[in-house]
């Protein structure tokens, strides 16, 4: 009887803890920036998801590409169609773990992300840094890279080469709550 009290105790005890170190997104912003000859575009996106479990460092997020808003409609239009082919690919996701994250420590933490980063069909090791920060029980993480198009196989057409840069700034900024 004492051995399955404890067993039980031990089992709740563990799964609290569990519980504790998982996040998931409260709010994502993640938006791109593509500075070109001609016009500068940029897209934001409101919808990404994402869990964060603190005591392994694992990351995961999904983001559906046909919820980037632009200033112009017919440059989402192109984007879906042209671009990223969303019907057949309709999300970016990215798996990974976070490095340099310590769940105890306060302020600002300088951090790494290294992982999958999948476009458009195609998947690639990357490795970008970021931030996080702890503010009472939410996560606040922020990062900013560059994304090579030719890496993920999305082509820009000849005739549009002046428009459309050929690497994007992505900007990601999460705010994650305990799950």
């Amino acid at each position: 009887m004492i051995k399955r009290t404890f067993l039980t105790s031990f089992l709740i005890i563990i799964c609290f803890i569990a519980w504790g170190q998982k996040y998931t997104v409260e709010k994502s912003f993640v938006s791109f920036f593509s500075s070109a000859t001609i016009e500068d575009i940029t897209a934001d996106n409101l919808k990404a998801a994402s869990i964060f479990n603190t005591s392994t460092g694992d990351i995961a997020f999904s983001i559906p590409i046909k919820e980037f808003e632009f200033a112009k409609s017919l440059m989402k239009e192109h984007f879906n169609e042209k671009y990223m082919d969303t019907e057949k690919y309709p999300k970016a996701t990215f798996q990974g773990k976070i490095n340099g994250f310590d769940s105890k420590a306060s302020g600002i933490q300088s951090v790494k992300a290294a992982g999958k980063l999948t476009i458009h069909g195609e998947t690639k090791e990357i490795e970008v840094p970021g931030t996080i920060e702890t503010q009472g029980d939410k996560l606040y993480m922020k990062s900013k890279f560059m994304v090579k198009l030719e890496d993920y196989k999305i082509t820009i057409p000849q005739l549009m080469w002046q428009n459309i840069a050929e690497q994007v700034e992505v900007t990601v900024d999460f705010i994650f709550k305990p799950q």
